[in-house]
């Protein structure tokens, strides 16, 4: 097995947990435990008073239920002053999350796990359950409590409370829910990984192509030789995941794959959601690229990853005085949009706090696209050298695409960075997108006739191989600040909208999706989008 392994077999729990318990053990735990209610599907939260709305103790907000509970003061704080309450409270790290009743790191600014907090919420679920199943639920849980849970012992990852919870808590999902509608637990700070896995869960290509077994352990030679295989690991996370089982799962092995591949990455830290994507799909062909040979009849590689996801961008950069146009081609897995602010006021500009407007149109994904494939007049330090003139020329740059993917991944770019200023910063303007996608103003037939016009005669193919009708099938969404923000995944699957927040799968209104902060936006064939709901 490869040296670095040993690195992550025992990963270590949030240092601030750890202190905090050091000095005040599980006194914390036990005091909030009169206040832990179960819903009549196993999920806990807190209610101290059932006549008061519970706020926060710095802006009196009540915030829809995202306050946390110091486990040492007992003082309500946002998620927007937990912070503070963290800094003028020297010791006062760990909160308790009381929608969701999970351990809350302040300064880590993320869900922590710790199985002594878990048997404290089990145990008050089963103080509450009927007596019919008192007795079995008692019996589960102390066979249960013998065994020591490792975060090393992959297979067992499984939130105790979520399995000996699952019965009540699925009562209803398990007849309503689609298949493959999975929560998966926070390993610490790793709802970028929990969010962008649940989207290419249910890309249907992706999931059809690992649930058909053509890449497993059995025949995978990287994993006969005692190394960690991604594919192989993704496998095992479909499998678990369209078992039926509806207990929030957790890809621990997934994550200890994922660390070997990026060993720059592997921390506990928050990473980006975009970033893990590039990486998995690289990590995916990596593995898969090396046992499929390139087909260059079909000028492309051939793993999952490229097959589902890899398009091609076209290029074309002209010359200023003659016009000459010099063209390249370039692979790609997704496409990063700029937000576009032509209807933007200089006021909206500097707040970055501005809802779309249907008047306007501003805001919207497909101002994006027209900005992506807007003419760029290139700078000074950028001037081409053109082979018409013989020497470099003031010249114009227009992207386009040739080709489009199965999966179109687009990238919204939210988080901007300043060389100047030396600083960086989330731009959280909101952003309308259609849920059904033409793709064809953006294609390289349309981009250059209506450059030319009618001079161009036979350009390409006119007709493309994949159609350029998409729907949307699964949103990422930031929100929060650029170092301490939180990733949820909204899936589309049958025509409903289903909220994947890292072990909570809701229900939600279309309205939800359209009103969140768009980050990684997935559409798919919409060819392939029909044929998955009719499966």
């Amino acid at each position: 097995m490869d040296t670095r392994n040993s690195v992550f077999a025992n990963p270590k729990p949030c240092q601030h947990l750890t202190d905090y318990k050091l000095r005040h053990g599980l006194s914390g735990y036990k005091s909030i435990q009169k206040w832990l209610k179960a819903n009549p599907y196993g999920k806990t939260s807190i209610k101290m008073c059932e006549t008061k709305i519970p706020r926060c103790l710095f802006c009196n907000g009540c915030h829809q239920g995202r306050l946390f509970l110091c486990l040492i003061c007992s003082s309500m704080s946002c998620s927007d002053h937990n912070l503070l309450h963290t800094q003028s409270e020297y010791g006062h790290d760990i909160a308790v999350d009381i929608e969701r009743s999970e351990l809350y790191c302040c300064l880590c600014s993320d869900q922590v796990y710790d199985p002594d907090f878990d048997k404290v919420v089990v145990s008050k679920n089963v103080m509450d359950m009927p007596s019919k199943t008192h007795d079995s639920v008692v019996d589960d849980l102390m066979r249960r409590s013998s065994k020591r849970r490792r975060l090393n012992s992959v297979v067992d990852l499984d939130l105790k409370r979520s399995k000996l919870l699952v019965s009540m808590r699925d009562r209803r999902a398990k007849s309503c829910y689609p298949l493959g509608l999975r929560g998966l637990n926070n390993l610490g700070s790793t709802c970028f990984m929990n969010s962008v896995l649940q989207a290419l869960l249910h890309a249907p290509p992706f999931w059809n192509y690992f649930l058909s077994e053509r890449h497993g352990p059995e025949t995978c030679k990287k994993r006969s030789s005692d190394q960690l295989c991604l594919a192989c690991d993704f496998g095992v996370i479909f499998s678990a995941v369209y078992s039926g089982n509806r207990t929030p799962y957790s890809p621990a092995q997934f994550l200890y794959s994922w660390w070997q591949h990026s060993a720059n990455l592997a921390s506990y830290e928050q990473q980006d959601a975009h970033e893990f994507f590039i990486s998995v799909l690289d990590g995916i062909h990596e593995r898969e690229g090396k046992e499929r040979n390139s087909n260059k009849d079909n000028g492309g590689c051939q793993c999952i990853a490229h097959r589902v996801f890899s398009g091609m961008l076209r290029s074309d950069v002209t010359c200023t005085a003659c016009g000459f146009t010099s063209t390249t081609y370039d692979p790609c897995v997704d496409i990063s949009l700029n937000m576009d602010t032509t209807n933007f006021s200089s006021v909206d500009v500097a707040n970055k706090s501005v809802r779309p407007n249907e008047d306007t149109g501003r805001s919207t994904l497909l101002a994006c696209l027209d900005l992506f494939t807007k003419p760029e007049r290139l700078g000074s330090d950028q001037k081409l050298y053109c082979q018409n003139c013989q020497e470099r020329r003031d010249s114009l740059k227009q992207m386009s695409i040739k080709r489009l993917p199965l999966v179109l991944s687009l990238h919204i770019k939210r988080f901007e960075h300043s060389s100047f200023r030396r600083s960086s910063r989330k731009i959280d303007w909101f952003l309308q997108f259609p849920f059904s996608l033409d793709m064809t103003p953006y294609l390289s037939p349309s981009i250059v006739r209506n450059r030319f016009g009618n001079r161009i005669f036979g350009f390409e193919s006119d007709e493309p191989d994949i159609s350029s009708e998409f729907e949307v099938f699964a949103v990422v969404t930031h929100s929060g600040m650029l170092d301490s923000g939180h990733y949820v995944t909204y899936l589309r699957l049958q025509d409903q909208w289903y909220k994947c927040d890292d072990a909570w799968i809701t229900e939600v209104d279309e309205r939800i999706v359209r009103a969140a902060q768009c980050y990684m936006i997935f559409y798919v064939q919409k060819m392939l989008y029909c044929k998955a709901n009719e499966d």
